[in-house]
């Protein structure tokens, strides 16, 4: 006999990952729990960076304005090398890009998003931990352990796992989570410097012995705040008893010493570039870096994203983004098949997209993490994109149209370019296409065409479940009933071929283009496909 379920989808960890999956779920009208065993958000600065994908995704979601008045920019990084120095790197980005890179410490982007979930009426179960969980054909009976006494039987459809590097869901699907540490163990701190370098600016100095080694190292990282910077250094051997064997950072709550002050003003009287005197510590741990990713991202209806699936340096602050967009990738096709719009091979995609990024990401940052970004081989433009996660794409997976049009024009799979200057008849402002797509939760069909009347002509009578936006070319009159391309972005990025058709996804990727010369009929094919690759 069938049992009920309690919640469409069941949540373990509240971190950024858990809570984007949430936020997502439940602005598609998916009923779902969050649990998390800690009591209470942890006021440490472990995730710092935000990439510009990020912030593309926090736009659709209609977020990205609370980030921007909490965040403070990335502007580059300063490299030293024995005192002199070596690079200066630039975070430059096309111009297109609507956003930069940014810093804000891990408290306060899972505030930002617990409140974006409450608002959804959903709220994080403090103090709850999922103990174990089984599954069947029809869902899954998970256990659960609250602070307040007593065991939970709850009944779902799915279990997402965004429980981190020590995974109890992980544990549960019987996932290999091959990989290695660092034998070097680190420090890590949250405090205020007193030096002129300039706003923005990331440090990285270290000294390099006679064999090419570097055997003293110091990263700084800003915060929000005067002088604040999150510092991280090779640790000194009377504090390396007791670190942590893990991605996740200990903060001194694990065993071991926690560093003092003294001892992180010593590194930096070595290595910084200005001399700076040290104040406001909030918190300091001890901590290793491993590298690990799983073998599969899930089994059956029970799925795992961020550090529960991969965890690899800071280098790049790669790791809390990438799991943000596993969590994201997901929760729209399982939100398909919730609502019965999607048969379950479509979560099938959601290994063959997003483990292969897993463990590109891996393999990044640990070169990075050995060699120093600033040797990666890439020219200065492809390496701020990827860094940027902007060249993220899928064109291999199941879910990716056939290519059409030019080669170098972006192609099913690939990240949907923004771009500027789109009118309409009635405001008296250009938007960006990020505008017009925010808040919108399903696939979006993009039509393009040089004369309304070609639009006009295109029978879309079987595209049903798209939503549609019409573009038209620069030359149109600014009276034409749809986004008019004023400014000519449009046609440059997506390289239009004639009349056109994309097919955006819920995540920001091209799902297909097609010329407009076809039939609806392909298009309703077409997003057939892209709900569901087993049909």
């Amino acid at each position: 006999m069938a049992r009920e379920h309690i919640t469409d989808v069941l949540i373990a960890g509240a971190g950024p990952v858990g809570l984007s999956a949430a936020a997502e779920l439940r602005r598609r009208g998916v009923a779902c729990r969050i649990v998390d065993r800690l009591p209470a958000r942890l006021p440490y600065a472990k995730a710092v960076g935000i990439q510009p994908r990020t912030m593309e995704i926090w736009d659709r979601m209609g977020l990205v304005r609370t980030v921007l008045e909490a965040a403070v920019p990335m502007r580059g990084q300063l490299i030293h090398v024995n005192g002199s120095e070596a690079a200066r790197i630039e975070l430059a980005l096309p111009p297109e890009v609507p956003y930069g890179f940014a810093a804000l410490p891990q408290y306060e982007t899972e505030r930002i998003l617990e409140e974006y979930v409450a608002g959804l009426d959903t709220r994080v179960e403090r103090g709850t931990e999922l103990l174990s969980f089984t599954q069947d054909a029809e869902g899954v009976t998970a256990r659960l352990g609250s602070d307040a006494g007593g065991d939970e039987e709850v009944r779902c459809r799915f279990l997402i796992g965004c429980d981190g590097a020590h995974s109890t869901v992980r544990k549960g699907l019987v996932l290999s989570f091959e990989g290695g540490a660092f034998a070097e163990e680190y420090m890590l701190a949250d405090v205020v410097a007193d030096w002129d370098l300039p706003h923005g600016y990331g440090v990285r100095a270290s000294h390099v012995g006679d064999d090419g080694s570097t055997d003293d190292l110091l990263v700084c990282i800003p915060l929000p705040g005067a002088g604040r910077y999150r510092m991280s250094m090779l640790v000194p051997p009377e504090l390396s008893a007791g670190a942590a064997d893990g991605a996740e950072v200990a903060h001194g709550l694990e065993g071991g010493r926690v560093p003092e002050l003294a001892d992180i003003q010593a590194v930096v009287d070595r290595l910084a570039p200005r001399p700076a005197a040290l104040s406001g510590m909030r918190w300091a741990s001890v901590f290793r870096i491993s590298h690990r990713i799983v073998d599969r991202y899930g089994k059956g209806r029970v799925f795992v994203a961020g550090d529960a699936a991969h965890i690899h340096p800071p280098t790049g602050a790669q790791g809390m983004n990438t799991g943000i967009q596993d969590a994201c990738n997901l929760a729209w096709k399982v939100a398909l098949v919730v609502r019965g719009e999607a048969g379950s091979a479509l979560l099938t995609s959601y290994d063959a997209e997003r483990r292969p990024v897993g463990e590109e990401v891996v393999g990044r940052t640990v070169r990075h993490a050995t060699r120093g970004i600033e040797n990666d081989s890439d020219d200065m433009e492809t390496l701020m994109l990827r860094e940027a996660q902007l060249l993220v794409g899928y064109r291999d997976s199941p879910l990716a149209g056939a290519p059409a049009g030019p080669d170098d024009a972006p192609q099913p799979g690939d990240r949907a370019p923004d771009c500027a200057g789109l009118t309409t008849p009635v405001a008296t402002y250009p938007l960006r296409l990020l505008d017009v797509l925010r808040g919108l939760t399903g696939h979006v069909l993009l039509l393009y065409a040089e004369k309304h009347a070609d639009i006009e002509a295109w029978d879309a009578g079987e595209a049903g479940g798209l939503h549609t936006v019409a573009v038209v070319g620069r030359n149109c009159p600014p009276d034409t009933p749809a986004y008019r391309d004023a400014g000519g972005e449009f046609a440059r990025l997506y390289r239009p071929d004639g009349p056109t058709g994309f097919i955006v996804r819920p995540d920001g990727h091209l799902g297909a283009r097609f010329p407009l010369a076809g039939t609806a009929k392909a298009v309703s094919g077409c997003f057939a496909a892209l709900s569901d690759p087993a049909r």
